[in-house]
């Protein structure tokens, strides 16, 4: 097929409006739909499934030609915005999600307007950046000297600060030689209860997890520490090379924290990596009644935590912090002539970040942070983070007074994990009563919990993350698994 190229010239397009005040419009009823929505959630259903007849509509083919942008926005209004996943709202507590501010979503639009590439350059959006990061620091404890970056979640900030460890053994040589060239195996330690972010994690780096020892946890779901020692003792005559343990600050399925003090005093003593997750429990640094609790975070090698779990911030928002900051660049950096930095022009500026991580093209994440801190300021958002975890402690004193419901660990952050109670029944019939209960209070929309397995025991588990929360939403959660469990055990 012959293209005439020259002639397409003559009649030459663009992706802008024809019409920019009919876009504005638009756009102004999509903001008056967006502030009614957020101002509504109580009046809606925490969860509602999407009928089929939404799945069918999703499943068309590639579109050819075009379409009024107000017929589409119609359909999203329509099959999209009334199913949305359910974690912006007040009874919201599955998994550990944030649900983000009106704030965010102004800076979300104001940074795709902007539409900036972090990777490289001398503009406004990269300065945003790195004062996050260093804000960051702060929020922890560490050294301003440290490096990081924002990531889009716990799972790749996680991720980076392992491969900086692994880059970090015998000046560097995994990084050209591959982890091969190394006779004694490298082994990784975490507890039992460590997210499965690490899992995927020590096979991306080359470790595999069957160099992943798990250790034991105690009667609070911490870090057993002396079967922690005595494994990487055994590891050694093994001839193996213990080189990184893995610490909780905050695990997800109890908010459980580690023994960091202790873990740094074992990493110092053997030479080891100490990276913390710090994916739910590193921002309660901020609160002086939780510095004992979290000795030794800011001792760490890197730290990894979300900014849009409990800080409420609009997804994405993670972050990695590297103490070493020559190590973390050395893990990454790459020589290439297209983004060699130039003494002056739009080449000038920072570092690319393209030398701290594994993505080049990098959306402009620290806005939303920025503006949202900048607007409230660390101390509401400290007060807001001991709210949730004063409702944790209400909500587990509410379950202790109630003789059906039974909490299954110990409230430590902002995690709370119990069942309802069917006398009379086995283990197995417990855990399926208690299955059944969840998923009807899903259907139902009542509150939107998780849930996780504790000593082979099915948990309803919430996790209060959430700043829109009230004290009478757990007494609705409560109320709920009352109501439901009573029902089904009666039938």
């Amino acid at each position: 097929m012959m293209i005439d190229y020259a002639n397409i010239l003559k009649t030459e397009e663009t992706l802008d409006p024809g019409n920019w005040d009919d876009y504005k419009r638009l756009a102004h009823k999509m903001v008056d739909d967006v502030f009614l929505f957020l101002q509504t959630l109580r009046e809606q259903p925490v969860w509602t499934k999407p009928p089929e007849s939404v799945k069918d509509s999703l499943k068309m083919s590639l579109p050819l030609t075009s379409e009024k942008i107000e017929n589409i926005y119609e359909e999203f209004h329509q099959n999209i915005l009334p199913y949305f996943k359910g974690n912006i709202h007040p009874m919201f507590f599955s998994w550990v999600e944030g649900n983000g501010t009106i704030t965010g979503v102004m800076a979300d639009m104001l940074a795709s307007a902007m539409n900036s590439n972090l990777a490289i350059g001398d503009h406004g959006a990269v300065y945003v950046e790195h004062q996050v990061i260093d804000w960051c620091k702060e929020i922890v404890g560490y050294p301003l000297e440290s490096s990081g970056i924002l990531v889009g979640g716990g799972s790749l900030a996680n991720v980076t600060a392992l491969i900086v460890a692994r880059n970090s053994i015998n000046g560097g040589v995994i990084k050209t030689r591959g982890i091969k060239d190394f006779e004694k195996h490298l082994v990784i330690y975490c507890s039992t209860e460590t997210h499965n972010c690490i899992f995927k994690a020590v096979e991306t780096i080359g470790i595999g997890t069957d160099y992943l020892r798990k250790i034991r946890v105690n009667s609070t779901y911490e870090i057993d520490i002396a079967a922690l020692g005595k494994q990487i003792e055994e590891d050694k005559k093994e001839g193996l090379v213990p080189f990184c343990i893995i610490g909780n600050a905050g695990t997800v399925n109890t908010g459980a924290i580690d023994d960091l003090f202790e873990l740094s005093a074992i990493c110092k003593k053997e030479n080891m990596w100490l990276h913390i997750d710090g994916a739910i429990g590193a921002v309660v640094n901020l609160l002086p009644e939780y510095k004992d609790r979290l000795k030794g975070l800011n001792e760490a090698d890197s730290i990894a935590f979300d900014l849009h779990k409990w800080l409420y911030i609009n997804y994405e928002a993670g972050c990695v912090l590297i103490r070493n900051a020559q190590l973390h660049k050395s893990a990454f950096e790459q020589k290439a002539n297209y983004l060699t930095k130039h003494e002056r022009g739009l080449a000038a500026g920072p570092d690319s970040f393209s030398s701290y991580g594994l993505e080049l093209s990098r959306n402009f994440k620290s806005l939303k942070v920025w503006m949202s801190v900048k607007e409230h300021g660390i101390e509401k958002y400290t007060r807001l983070i001991r709210q949730n975890i004063a409702q944790a402690l209400y909500m587990q004193s509410k379950i202790k007074q109630e003789p059906l419901l039974e909490m299954l660990a110990p409230v430590c952050l902002n995690i709370v994990c119990f069942r309802f109670i069917g006398h009379g029944m086995n283990a197995d019939q417990l855990n399926i009563l208690n299955k059944e209960i969840l998923m009807q209070m899903h259907e139902q929309g009542i509150a939107a919990p998780s849930y996780t397995i504790l000593d082979n025991k099915y948990a309803i588990r919430l996790s209060i993350t959430n700043h829109r929360t009230r004290a009478e939403d757990l007494d609705a959660v409560i109320a709920g698994t009352l109501s439901i469990g009573k029902r089904i055990v009666k039938s």
